[in-house]
């Protein structure tokens, strides 16, 4: 049925009342009514040349503005009318409101430029007002790109990334701030990174893309600081493409609100909230001493662990502190024990049987754990989860890890008091958050006793046989793995005596003491620290336990065979380490590149220690690229590795 011209007349009537409400907002806020106008914004020097895209769909909400003055005052900011029914201007706009409203709604392409993923409009202002007020999504137009001057500018950064992820989209939707974005979004649809859209798998996108985003606005995105495909990855990486097709409106808005504080995190400069010392919160206060006893405080608590105790020696540590918890708390506590569930669809199972069992505190002793986590948490809220790692900025999931540099600057101080030459080797684990800062700590401890100490760095996560390559050098001091638990007799963890025949023995070596973690972490939530931490210094961060020497969760094994003069200066920098007398940063640090990194006046954050990955000029070696890694090695490097935002994820495992 053809739209009339009256229709038409009271269309236009409408869009002009909310033209005016919309300039005398601007108005009344000190900004200028009237579109952007591209020629005042871009200087010709700042133009790197200009691009013929043809005839494209352009998102209306991407169309800001003109490219030049002419006509622009007939216009409010958003492109309503501002000029009175009855005028030139008016009749036109009637006229394209009764062809777009009309059976064929056939209108000429208009003509515009994009500069930094925003339109600018040289012919067609009238037709693009009709279809910003009528909400169209998309406008067909002719588009000559101008390409920006490549600098370091974050803005330029981000529109030089939008230009490569284009290549492969053919879609101005597609916009991160975050990096990586791309590659995770191909990862989480299940394509290959170098996978080009198909017109199909872009028109399905593009209207998926619009229900989420149309959700997301209206529960508060719109707000943020962040685009809704920064959103979107969010919910992707919890929630499956499929989702956006199977859920009706209120479990898409359900599923938004549910990771929005993870979304919220996104926004923030400091989006983990680490807790590096125990607080008054694992003490319970006389309130909580009262209630406890009033009422005898219990907790189900669950733990999930993904290996076997035969084939882990990091899950027999963890079971070794779930007994502890058991010994120290006793009725206090009931606990179930998964092991050995893996990770994917079998850890999450394992998870709701726990939940349905009763669960009110869930512990993933492993950080691929983390993607059931993620599922789990989303589903039920209520239930507090923790997962051993580090660097995870999910809010519906604390995280806890420990301070082991504390340990290893004190046994490299050992090494460096005990090695017969100046040559001291080093097996490192992984190149994942937290291990550079225990390199660097022993090789300074190292120093400390033996100024001309070299730390000669192999990597378990390599090919080769490190061990086998220090006794050919005639290497007889040599930090590897850390003990796993107090009391540990095998010589080939932490610090050792290699002798001639391949026989070791222990010097020292930290350990992790799960237990004390266990206990105390459990009594906190017992007496109210859990919701006090939440309410307090985190906000809407992610919460990382990281304690150190002085909480009792990282300990100091030492052998009995230590010199004495050894022993003693072992506990003094123990002892300064727990006061805060001793750090192992605070001193006078070159990197291997010449590069002052403290100049001895400064103590380093939580966070520079956490992210280091730089090593000190007495270290020979270097941290390994991801392609040098033996391929077991690789998946808990895309969780937790120091370049884990530089690489190109997998379709398989959790995309972070």
């Amino acid at each position: 049925m053809a739209f009339t011209r009256q229709e038409a007349s009271q269309e236009y009537n409408q869009a002009l009342k909310l033209g005016l409400k919309n300039q005398k907002e601007c108005i009344a806020k000190g900004i200028d009514p009237t579109p952007p106008v591209l020629d005042d914004i871009l200087n010709e020097s700042e133009s790197a040349g200009q691009v013929e895209l043809g005839v494209i769909d352009i998102p209306t909400d991407r169309i800001i503005g003109t490219k030049t003055t002419g006509r622009i005052t007939a216009f409010s900011r958003n492109f309503l009318p501002v000029f009175s029914d009855g005028t030139e201007f008016a009749s036109k706009w009637i006229n394209i409101c009764m062809v777009h409203m009309s059976d064929s709604g056939s209108l000429e392409p208009i003509r515009c430029f994009e500069y930094l993923g925003k339109f600018y409009v040289q012919e067609g202002n009238k037709r693009v007002s009709v279809y910003k007020y009528f909400e169209a999504p998309t406008i067909a137009g002719y588009v000559i790109r101008i390409i920006p001057k490549y600098s370091e500018e974050p803005e330029i950064q981000r529109y030089y990334d939008f230009l490569h992820d284009y290549r492969f989209t053919g879609s101005y939707d597609i916009v991160f701030t975050q990096p990586g974005g791309f590659q995770k979004l191909q990862a989480a649809l299940d394509y290959s990174p170098d996978h080009v859209w198909t017109e199909e798998e872009r028109r399905f996108f593009r209207s998926r893309y619009l229900t989420f985003k149309n959700a997301y606005e209206k529960l508060g995105g719109s707000d943020l600081p962040i685009t809704v495909m920064d959103a979107m990855l969010v919910w992707l990486k919890v929630y499956p493409y499929q989702s956006l097709w199977d859920f009706n409106t209120a479990e898409l808005n359900k599923s938004i609100t549910a990771i929005m504080p993870d979304i919220k995190v996104l926004c923030r400069e400091d989006p983990i909230a680490l807790t590096t010392e125990e607080t008054s919160e694992n003490t319970p206060s006389i309130w909580g001493k009262l209630v406890s006893t009033v009422t005898q405080l219990h907790l189900n608590v669950a733990f999930i662990n993904e290996l076997f105790e035969e084939n882990s020696t990091w899950t027999q540590a963890h079971i070794r502190g779930q007994q502890q918890l058991k010994d120290a708390l006793g009725e206090q506590v009931t606990i179930q024990e998964y092991t050995g569930v893996g990770i994917g669809e079998d850890a999450v199972a394992a998870m709701e049987d726990a939940i349905h069992n009763g669960a009110q505190v869930i512990f993933t002793t492993t950080a691929p754990l983390i993607d059931a986590c993620r599922k789990i948490s989303v589903k039920h809220p209520n239930v507090k989860i923790l997962n051993c790692s580090i660097s995870m900025p999910y809010t519906g999931i604390r995280t806890y890890y420990s301070r082991i540099f504390e340990g290893k600057f004190i046994s490299g101080a050992i090494a460096g008091a005990v090695s017969s030459s100046d040559e001291i080797g080093y097996i490192a684990s992984y190149p994942i958050f937290g291990v550079p800062a225990g390199i660097n700590a022993f090789a300074l401890g190292a120093q400390l006793t033996n100024p001309n100490a070299r730390i000669c760095l192999r990597w378990s996560c390599t090919p080769g046989n490190p061990l086998q390559e220090f006794l050919d050098q005639g290497i007889d001091t040599v930090s590897s793995l850390d003990i796993p638990t107090p009391g540990w007799s095998r010589g080939d963890y932490g610090a050792f005596h290699i002798f001639k025949d391949g026989s070791t023995q222990l010097l020292a070596s930290p350990y992790w003491d799960w237990g004390t973690f266990y206990i105390k972490l459990v009594r906190s939530i017992l007496y109210g620290g859990w919701d006090t931490l939440n309410a307090g210094k985190s906000g809407v961060h992610a919460v990382n336990y990281w304690w150190g020497l002085n909480s009792g969760v990282v300990g100091l094994e030492l052998s009995h065979d230590l010199p004495e003069g050894v022993r003693s200066l072992a506990k003094i920098l123990r002892t300064g380490i727990c006061n805060g007398s001793v750090h192992p940063f605070y001193r006078h640090i070159v990197d291997q590149n010449g590069v002052e990194r403290n100049a001895g006046k400064q103590y380093f954050s939580p966070e520079e220690i956490i992210n280091m990955d730089w090593l000190c000029e007495n270290v020979d070696g270097k941290i390994p690229d991801f392609e040098e890694l033996v391929d077991k090695s690789k998946p808990l490097v895309r969780l937790l590795g120091i370049y884990r935002d530089q690489l190109s994820p997998v379709k398989e495992g959790p995309i972070l």
